[in-house]
């Protein structure tokens, strides 16, 4: 056989596991980097199915079948080079967790996203139930004031379950009394197991923009991302359960009826060309419920999407 010279080939499964497989930097005060990735193992704030801590490392597994390499990505339908090495894209691993207690917990999220905030990066934070999007709104404050645009089936507006302020069905609830959140964008609601009336009235009086995915579908994608004000800042968080089960199976409160991947995807293109995204989670994977991981593979190309849409829009720029 007539051998060719030998190329570092960095085939999915070998090598160490980070998101992509970019570099890791687990040391904050050392990070240098555009995009940061960090894990939020955390579960304890699920109703229902816990699983959702083993998310950023079935989110990271998945991730591997996308990785490009350091050269970036080429899209064929786009004829577009995404997350050439001119961008730093950096793992920092996870966010130390203390069992049972949510407070050390969502202390230890907070400081991290603040570090990354603080040394520029742009927070790409890898859940974790949703309840883990509370300590992230917090920690990006300087960055404020900025919208929120959340992508799920269920709306997460409870004030509380028996005292229990912090659990996943409060996130957006919580969000919206933080100062530095401005208008709350809520797509892909749905079902009867969403929310409350008094929650859907009392987000409606916020001033909450809630559609559901056959509304979106109804009015066109276009219009949907219309409502969005043009050119200012947004916090984009992603429940992988505002995808449809039969794509996105592995998540601890899955909901008949959601969006599909191309309409994500169209969502995140869209989100990315209209305003400046500060940054972004993608939460409630939960790999026990979904042997086949796909959930995982879905969850990480959809990262990687919005990465590369949000870098491409700063190229243009």
């Amino acid at each position: 056989m007539d051998r060719k010279e030998k190329q570092v080939l960095n085939l999915p499964y070998t090598g160490i596991c980070s998101f992509g497989k970019y570099p890791i930097c687990t040391n904050l005060d050392e990070l240098d980097a555009d995009v940061a990735f960090i894990g939020v193992p955390y579960d304890m704030g699920a109703q229902w199915k816990p699983g959702a801590r083993m998310g950023p490392r079935g989110l990271r597994e998945g991730s591997t079948l996308y990785c490009f390499g350091m050269d970036g990505a080429y899209d064929i339908e786009k004829d577009e080079m995404y997350l050439g090495p001119s961008w730093k894209l950096v793992d920092c691993g996870d966010v130390d967790m203390v069992h049972g207690d949510l407070f050390q917990s969502f202390e230890n999220t907070e400081e991290a996203v603040r570090k990354l905030v603080a040394k520029g990066a742009m927070p790409v934070v890898l859940g974790g139930d949703h309840s883990i999007t509370i300590p992230v709104g917090k920690a990006l404050e300087d960055l404020g004031p900025f919208h929120v645009i959340q992508i799920d089936a269920h709306m997460d507006w409870a004030d509380h379950r028996s005292g229990q302020r912090f659990g996943h069905g409060s996130c957006i609830r919580r969000l919206s009394e933080m100062a530095h959140v401005q208008q709350i964008f809520q797509w892909g609601i749905r079902g009867i197991s969403s929310s409350k009336k008094e929650d859907v009235d009392a987000a409606r009086e916020y001033g909450s923009v809630i559609i559901s995915p056959r509304q979106m579908r109804k009015m066109g994608f276009a219009a949907v991302l219309d409502q969005l004000p043009k050119g200012e800042r947004y916090f984009v968080t992603i429940d992988i359960d505002g995808l449809d089960p039969s794509i996105a199976p592995g998540t601890g409160t899955p909901s008949p009826g959601g969006l599909l991947y191309d309409e994500v995807n169209e969502l995140l293109e869209g989100i990315a060309k209209r305003g400046q995204v500060i940054g972004f989670d993608l939460t409630e994977v939960s790999p026990p419920y979904d042997q086949s991981g796909i959930t995982s593979q879905v969850g990480a190309r959809l990262i990687l999407d919005f990465v590369s849409f949000i870098l491409k829009e700063r190229e243009n720029k």
